[in-house]
């Protein structure tokens, strides 16, 4: 299988440029925006037409009958969230659309491939930068043609770390999530940054631009392109609580190495999420 796996990897590759160019050609045409789950969970046209395009060559490329699909906009629908043993593609057609909507220039195009639920590569097209990340399991990660990997700083003093508030506004959950960056910055480090991508903001930790990036609240198609790309840049995943990562349970901890991993675990006040395979007439 390691010939069609390839061919899905060089596909993917393509289908992200393709749908990088929809999204910054819409950027400069009206945004309508609406909601999901709450005011500040963003949905525009441009998702729902890039995450069809996306599946669409994706299904006219290998069918529909072997393969699965996760896609953002289509869970939102209503359609299951489950990981198969199948070969399964992850898809976030447009990764950070409040940034999207207001014009900052961080969004990007996050395509994973799975298959017997482990994950065999990743591509995460930030559209903007007009950067293409890209790592297969078990051959490296790349910023373009090159190759990249994560920083080699131990000392937790010299690191920058990366997080985001998330779309949950209840006031318990946000003043747990400021307690911890309070904490953290006073460790102290030398900063505290978000680009309000997930998939970028894994995509700088494997570049070595920064030491690690944690959240909760997150979704298995936020992360599941930049935790390849992660590991194969040479980094590390983790529950936030330390335990081992899970694509499923909206809780997610990469970074360079375990030692600054650990050390930002420590600060961290965990809250729960639920989880994304829970099937939705459970939720």
């Amino acid at each position: 299988m390691a010939d069609e796996w390839q061919r899905a990897y060089e596909v993917a590759v393509d289908v992200a440029r393709k749908a990088g160019a929809v999204i910054r050609k819409a950027a400069d045409s009206e945004i309508k925006v609406s909601t999901k789950s709450s005011t500040v969970d963003l949905v525009t046209k441009t998702d729902e037409r890039v995450e069809k395009i996306i599946i669409g060559a994706l299904k006219e490329e290998f069918g529909e009958d072997t393969h699965c699909f996760i896609g953002e906009e289509s869970v939102a629908k209503g359609e299951a969230c489950i990981l198969t043993k199948k070969p399964t593609w992850i898809i976030d057609p447009v990764d950070g659309t409040t940034n999207f909507v207001h014009g900052f220039p961080f969004v990007a195009v996050s395509i994973a491939f799975a298959v017997n639920k482990e994950l065999e590569f990743g591509v995460i097209y930030s559209c903007f930068e007009d950067k293409m990340y890209k790592a297969r399991k078990g051959m490296g990660a790349f910023c373009d043609d090159e190759k990249i990997t994560v920083s080699d700083v131990k000392d937790i003093h010299k690191s920058i770390i990366i997080s985001e508030h998330g779309t949950d506004r209840s006031p318990d959950k946000v003043k747990k999530i400021f307690s911890t960056m309070q904490k953290i910055l006073c460790i102290p480090v030398h900063g505290l940054r978000g680009s309000g991508t997930a998939a970028t903001n894994m995509c700088l930790v494997a570049c070595g631009a920064v030491e690690a990036f944690f959240e909760i609240g997150i979704h298995c198609w936020d992360i599941a392109a930049g935790a390849v790309i992660v590991r194969e840049a040479g980094g590390i995943l983790l529950d936030v609580d330390g335990g081992p990562f899970d694509l499923m349970s909206r809780r997610m901890m990469s970074a360079n190495n375990d030692i600054i991993a650990n050390r930002i675990i420590k600060e961290i006040e965990v809250f729960t999420a639920e989880r994304d395979d829970i099937p939705a007439q459970k939720k």
